[in-house]
């Protein structure tokens, strides 16, 4: 079973979507778990405060490195990854999706703010990652990108596990187009190849289209697949 943590603010939120159709019932089978921890309760004064402004000045608050440290050493496993979502972070993709899906567990930091003491980043050996080049305003919307995306490559989670397998980024490329019935819709028909039967022709077909889509649309990938 993959056991995931995140940490946040806003308990509330998880699990969300999670819960629900294929991750729900995964969840049901022990796949896989969700430990929800709030910051806040590290947080030792009456208000519950944890967050600060940042020395050398400037806008927003950063949260406090003894509160979140507090929280993380209370509730990480031995050994376990932790990641912190942040636009300054590696970018997560598809072979980092595939390595998660292995570990035995992970946690996520979801910041707030204008994000977090470096000092919590450097000792605690937190990971940062971002879902891509945009702020959010909160990190538990990454979470749920991050979660959503790892889940699914669990053994037994899909119905047809060979899906994954054809999907966009599996094989460095951007996935075919993919046609169904009725075979003519708004004068529009499938392409004769996907009708023929010749799965050796259809195999062909779909490469082309997914290394012409790659091309046009993704020139980085594109030319990382030229490289291998």
């Amino acid at each position: 079973m993959l056991q995931t943590q995140v940490f946040t603010l806003y308990p509330e939120i998880f699990p969300g979507p999670l819960d629900k159709g294929l991750y729900g019932k995964a969840m049901a089978k022990k796949l896989w778990s969700l430990n929800v921890i709030n910051i806040r309760d590290s947080a030792t004064d009456k208000h519950k405060t944890v967050d600060d402004a940042p020395y050398g000045g400037g806008s927003g608050m950063l949260l406090k490195p003894d509160v979140l440290a507090k929280s993380i050493d209370k509730n990480l496993n031995e050994g376990e990854r932790i990641f912190y979502l942040s636009p300054k972070g590696k970018r997560f993709d598809q072979n980092l999706a595939l390595n998660l899906s292995k570990e035995k567990s992970f946690s996520l930091i979801c910041g707030h703010f204008e994000g977090v003491d470096e000092r919590v980043l450097t000792t605690r050996n937190i990971e940062e990652i971002s879902i891509g080049d945009y702020v959010l305003s909160g990190g538990e919307t990454a979470a749920f990108v991050i979660l959503d995306s790892v889940l699914r490559l669990l053994p037994g989670v899909l119905g047809n596990e060979k899906s994954v397998s054809e999907e966009t980024f599996e094989n460095g490329l951007l996935e075919y187009p993919q046609y169904t019935k009725p075979q003519i819709w708004e004068q529009k028909s499938v392409p004769d190849v996907l009708l023929s039967g010749d799965h050796a022709k259809i195999k062909d077909w779909r490469l082309s289209q997914s290394e012409a889509i790659t091309r046009d649309r993704r020139p980085d990938l594109w030319q990382k697949y030229k490289k291998n």
